[in-house]
């Protein structure tokens, strides 16, 4: 129960100025531009732009900066804005295998078609603070490639399916369009598209969690990292009124296929299965946390044992929405007035029944005494 109140308007006008000066900081210190958190938090903004569902990455920096870096205060900035905006319609479906390599692993082929391709990473750092990252003015000095890259860079499931060894993927009968969650309700069991929508704008938290329970024998899932690729893809749209493809631009993507093992049924052949992600920016995390669900959430279609909550997608889908969690959290800082009168009454009431009560079994003892 929500009970409306007024007054404090003036105290609440107030906190947004306490918000703007908290915001700003210290006077003597520069103030950061939406221009360096772009530049120089991308990761961060691609968190953003994921759980924001929106891809923008001036906007993603925008929400950290309003949001003093609270990146699902900034999410909920980006899903507000992207309610305000016009659809004009579906681009094309991306082709991941023709994207720009900026980065490319595996954990499956030592000698990859198309070679490894580190890029930058955090992998191999020793995690140890850089101090000289605390003087202003440091500048990274570009590196220029040796030799350009392999232009044919197939993708591992690619690669195992082409000798049978891997699940195949088939659109639904007649290619319908993908479901839409933010328009339409969803409904259970989910069909994958949906799960898969879901999962993009979840949070990553809250992913990484379900990805390593299923490793942890909450799932039954033995994964391999078949390929995680980084990179541009070009946006296509179709127009009504010219009916060819229109390349809007290029977008940063994040791609992950695990491959896990399936020990074959009465109808299906002992094969790999895949699990799959595909998130905004350069974000590795979420992309192979949103493969290992995704692979724990398909335990129905291959007739294995739905145990455990990252391969029920009720729970998943219920659940992994930051800012709809945070909304439902944070709700209760707001006044429950009547809510909390009427249960302080209750307990004083049953405290004194209860006194009443261990008084008339006292009264009662020395008779029964005699």
């Amino acid at each position: 129960m929500y009970v409306a109140v007024k007054g404090g308007e003036a105290a609440i006008l107030a906190t947004h100025d306490l918000v703007a000066e908290a915001r700003r900081g210290d006077p003597a210190v520069p103030e950061i531009t939406v221009a360096q958190i772009r530049e120089q938090q991308a990761l961060a903004c691609a968190r953003v732009m994921n759980e924001g569902s929106l891809y923008d990455q001036d906007l993603a920096a925008l929400a950290l900066k309003q949001s003093q870096g609270d990146v699902i205060e900034a999410a909920f900035l980006m899903r507000a804005y992207r309610t305000t905006l016009p659809r004009f319609g579906s681009s094309e479906p991306l082709d991941t295998a023709a994207m720009a390599i900026r980065r490319r692993v595996s954990a499956t082929y030592k000698d990859l078609p198309g070679g490894q391709v580190l890029g930058p990473t955090y992998d191999y750092t020793h995690r140890l603070f850089d101090f000289a990252l605390m003087d202003e003015g440091g500048e990274a000095a570009p590196r220029k490639a040796p030799a350009p890259l392999d232009a044919t860079m197939p993708r591992v499931p690619d690669i195992l399916g082409a000798e049978g060894l891997m699940e195949a993927e088939e659109p639904p009968e007649g290619d319908p369009r993908p479901f839409d969650l933010t328009r339409d309700p969803v409904s259970f069991p989910a069909d994958r598209d949906v799960r898969l929508q879901s999962m993009a704008r979840g949070d990553e938290g809250f992913l990484l969690g379900l990805g390593y329970s299923v490793q942890r024998g909450f799932g039954g899932t033995h994964p391999f990292v078949g390929e995680v690729r980084v990179g541009e893809v070009a946006v296509e749209f179709v127009p009504e009124e010219l009916g060819f493809a229109v390349d809007l631009g290029d977008v940063t993507l994040t791609e992950c296929q695990m491959v896990n093992q399936f020990q074959g049924s009465k109808d299906v052949p002992p094969q790999f299965t895949r699990g799959y992600g595909l998130v905004f920016g350069h974000s590795e995390r979420k992309a192979m946390s949103m493969s290992l669900v995704d692979r724990a959430l398909k335990s129905r279609d291959f007739g294995e044992a739905t145990n455990y909550p990252a391969q029920q997608d009720e729970f998943v889908l219920y659940h992994a929405d930051n800012v709809e969690a945070a909304g439902f959290v944070e709700h209760l800082k707001l006044p429950h007035y009547v809510d909390f009168q009427g249960e302080l009454e209750l307990i004083r009431r049953i405290r004194r029944e209860r006194e009443e009560r261990l008084a008339r079994e006292q009264d009662t003892m020395p008779e029964a005494a005699e």
